[in-house]
């Protein structure tokens, strides 16, 4: 590649080729889209009028063991940075290590905790060695993309919002060099934080941008201009939407509004990136959790879906909200922007049952034999659920205690369900009657997502740590694995309702592909895989009640979806439909 010239700055602008130059970007994630769709999103990307596509790079995917990386498929984030540049977009990286982005534990990799006292996002060595390694990796596979070595790679975020986790210059500094030493330096580095946590997220000489909501434009802007007096403003993140928690009711925001306060921005020449663009779909066990401060403190995980009320929705469709940012845009810019690209197709699916279930009593994995439960990071597992299995040598009753609880669990004695526990609702205690003397006593533990934002960093770690029956500790423990990775070799019997917790699978026929929503409304709490990809997170608490379908994903002919359920049911029965289904909660906004 021939090099070009870099973004610089000269005074309160951006300059590229000689000439001022106003950044207008949109966040868009690439393992949020299957690689088949990243062609269409980027050209309409263009097409809104944006000039850059800022993505986050996620640890936690490219890194899933200690030094085995992998940058295949969706996680091939070079091609992805070089199909931008094919449709004339520039990138800005945010490579972290930590990139909050409603992401399990913020990006960072979950056997992280593998370690109980490491504290992520500080100058714990143990921690700079790993986040260290991890970017010379990245810049391994995206340095050479950087707009002066030809690449489209114009600026490269360091860390993400330090200011709202802490205050340590030395780790920021240290992070900082780490980006240089992969070879960063040849980028424009910056910071991004919210206007009030500026003094502690920022560096020295390195550019501030600040991230901010809807009707905030202005008081952010004179902020940033009162911290940093004579550079180029620029909004970090401007939140055009936002994301969704489960039990709480689907996000709305005024497009009109936020249309107007992008072209005010515009306008006063300051640069922007739009967050999201498009947000897409949190695929698999990899959406994060908030525990946020304040009378609503406390556990709170995200859904699947990362439609985030953006410019495209969740299946990658223009919304209103898109043709007023694109008219906002082409005002100010004085430019046409090229036209959309042709509609994907879209498909519905008729009723289909799933009448086939495997129960997971009679699909458990070897055991792992501990004195005490620990948390699955202690045992290799990332994602998914565990089990926890021990006799109850007494019977009678009594209350059971699951210290260190994260995130939800179903306790079975006998294998009858006794009651359930639920971390958002701060539950870890439940009376239980032990019939017989040598009970089986089951807990079942969901991982719900890793919380990705906060200091309850720290204190993550999915399972329990300790069990008490009528005050006395439980020992002798079984551990099962259950990172469902896997949906095949399963023992499946046809027809009747089988006791939950169990595996159901159905089959439905195409003629011919597209996207479509599968409508889960007679799930109740669980995950589903189409064809042997993980769609995502069900619990009809909402306000999620239907999860994306990539046409890509489908075949004509036969196709086969399977979900783990934790409650029983008899043949339950999903649809294809064109639009996603969201539930109102009622819940406190």
């Amino acid at each position: 590649m021939m090099k070009t010239a870099p973004l610089s700055i000269t005074g309160n602008q951006f300059i590229r080729e000689g000439k001022p130059y106003q950044v207008i970007s949109g966040a868009m994630h690439y393992p949020r889209i299957p690689r088949e769709y990243w062609v269409d999103r980027l050209k309409k990307a263009r097409a809104m009028g944006l000039n850059t596509i800022e993505t986050y790079v996620f640890w936690n995917v490219h890194e899933v063991r200690p030094e085995e990386f992998d940058f295949s498929g969706n996680f091939d984030v070079a091609e992805y940075v070089r199909l931008a540049q094919q449709q004339g977009l520039n990138v800005i990286l945010r490579p972290g290590p930590y990139v909050c982005s409603e992401w399990d534990f913020g990006g960072l990799p979950a056997w992280l905790l593998a370690y109980p006292d490491m504290k992520v996002r500080t100058v714990d060595a143990r921690f700079l060695a790993a986040a260290d390694r991890y970017l010379t990796r990245i810049g391994k596979e995206l340095a050479p993309l950087q707009a002066s070595r030809g690449g489209p790679i114009i600026m490269v975020q360091i860390e993400n919002e330090y200011g709202s986790f802490g205050a340590d210059k030395d780790y920021m500094n240290h992070i900082r060099q780490s980006l240089i030493h992969a070879g960063f330096g040849e980028s424009l580095l910056y910071t991004a934080d919210g206007p009030d946590n500026l003094v502690q997220g920022t560096l020295p000489g390195v550019l501030a941008a600040a991230n901010f909501g809807t009707g905030e434009a202005e008081k952010a802007f004179g902020a940033l201009a009162k911290f940093e007096p004579g550079r180029p403003l620029m909004a970090g993140e401007y939140w055009d939407g936002w994301f969704d928690s489960w039990g709480e009711d689907h996000h709305r925001t005024d497009s009109a509004q936020e249309a107007k306060e992008l072209e005010w921005m515009l306008r006063q020449g300051h640069s922007v990136n739009l967050y999201m663009f498009h947000g897409g779909t949190t695929f698999g066990f990899m959406n994060g959790a908030n525990f946020p401060e304040g009378p609503y403190e406390g556990y709170a995980p995200q859904t699947t879906s990362y439609d985030y009320d953006a410019p495209l929705d969740e299946a990658g469709r223009p919304t209103q909200k898109y043709r007023l940012f694109r008219d906002a845009i082409a005002r100010t810019t004085k430019t046409t922007p090229p036209e959309p690209p042709t509609p994907l197709p879209v498909v519905t699916i008729p009723e289909f049952h799933l009448n086939d279930s495997a129960a997971l009593w009679e699909n458990l994995p070897e055991p792992i034999p501990a004195e005490k439960p620990a948390p699955m990071e202690t045992y290799g597992q990332a994602y998914g659920y565990i089990l926890y299995r021990t006799m109850v040598r007494e019977s009678g009753g009594g209350e059971l205690v699951l210290e260190g609880l994260h995130d939800y669990a179903s306790v079975y004695v006998n294998r009858k369900l006794a009651g359930s526990l639920d971390r958002r609702l701060r539950q870890n205690r439940l009376k239980i009657e032990i019939p017989q003397s040598a009970s089986t006593l089951d807990v079942l533990v969901a991982n719900l997502g890793r919380v990705n934002f906060g200091s309850e960093l720290q204190r993550e770690g999915n399972g329990i740590r300790a069990v008490t029956f009528a005050g006395r500790e439980l020992t002798g423990w079984q551990v099962y694995p259950l990172p469902m990775s896997y949906v095949s070799g399963l023992k499946w019997k046809s027809g009747g309702e089988t006791p939950g917790p169990a595996f159901r699978r159905g089959t439905f026929k195409l003629t011919a592909v597209g996207d479509t929503f599968l409508d889960v409304s007679d799930l109740k709490m669980g995950i589903v895989w189409v064809n042997g990809h993980n769609l995502g997170r069900v619990w009809d608490i909402g306000p999620q009640r239907s999860l994306y379908v990539p046409g890509p994903w489908l075949r004509a002919g036969e196709n086969e979806v399977i979900v783990f359920e934790l409650n029983a049911m008899d043949s339950p029965q999903l649809r294809g439909v064109t639009d996603a289904i969201w539930k109102a909660t009622g819940a406190k906004k």
